[in-house]
This record gives C-alpha cells, sequence and structure tokens, in this order.
C-alpha cells in the first residue's frame, strides 16, 4: 500500500481545476477510488476544512465535504514526527512531519521549495507517476 499526506494545496487545485487529466485531479481520484492511503492529523484536517470551505474559492460545498468526509472515513490519523530541518512557513512543518511518521510515505505538494528537498516529498505529477509504475492506475 502507497501512503502519502497531500498538502491542501493540491486539494484546492484539484477541486478548482476544469481539467480531468490535471496531475492534481488524478492524486484526488487516486484517493478516493483507495488507491493510496492518505495520512493527516488534526491540525491538517482542521487546515482542509477551514481553507476548502472559504467563501471566496467558491468551491462546490457539497463536494467539500464529500472530500473532507472521506478523508476523515479512508484516511489514516497519524502522529508527527519531530523534525529539525528549516521550512520557509512553519505552517508546513506538520505535513513532512506527519508523511515522516510512516516509513515510505510521500508528501505530495505542489509547492516542492517549501519543503526540505528529499525523495519523499513530490509533486501531483510525480505522484501520478509513483501510482503508475505500482500498477494503480
Amino acid at each position: 500500500m502507497i501512503y502519502a499526506v497531500v498538502d491542501t494545496n493540491v486539494l484546492v487545485s484539484a477541486l478548482l481545476s476544469r481539467h480531468a487529466d490535471a496531475s492534481t485531479v488524478k492524486v484526488v481520484e487516486a484517493f478516493q477510488e483507495r488507491k493510496f492511503k492518505l495520512l493527516f492529523n488534526r491540525e491538517i484536517f482542521n487546515e482542509y476544512y477551514d481553507v476548502l470551505l472559504r467563501p471566496r474559492l467558491k468551491l462546490p460545498e457539497e463536494k467539500v465535504q464529500k472530500l473532507i468526509s472521506q478523508i476523515g472515513s479512508d484516511g489514516i490519523a497519524s502522529n508527527r514526527l519531530h523534525s529539525d530541518e528549516h521550512f520557509p512557513d512553519p505552517k508546513d512543518v506538520v505535513f513532512y512531519e506527519v508523511a515522516m511518521s510512516k516509513e515510505d510515505a510521500y508528501l505530495v505538494t505542489g509547492n516542492k521549495k517549501h519543503f526540505p528537498q528529499k525523495p519523499i516529498v513530490v509533486t501531483p505529477a510525480e505522484m501520478v507517476e509513483i501510482l503508475k509504475e505500482q500498477g494503480l492506475l
């Protein structure tokens, strides 16, 4: 099984995308189709909820609620594993530390430059390739 933490920007991009073949859309669909397990903790879950329901994003509330509900039911609540790495934005640390809590887990983000340059930090396009290599897409 593949495990991954998905940065909020990936979810926002997927829900805003008008292109079914966008990598962000494929990552979210792969989660919804249970092709990988999404890792989260309370901080990440709360951020998903707060950001995805921002009125200025104008995301369909029903679609957001369905995704958040599935994350809560099909995702895996995880703890943080402390990291001494440097982060330009301290709010990003939780995503990295939760990804570090599970051996061989990935952190899927649209902002790789905000995270340590490690093999676990991947773009949505890279995650799609990982899933394809495993025969999951």
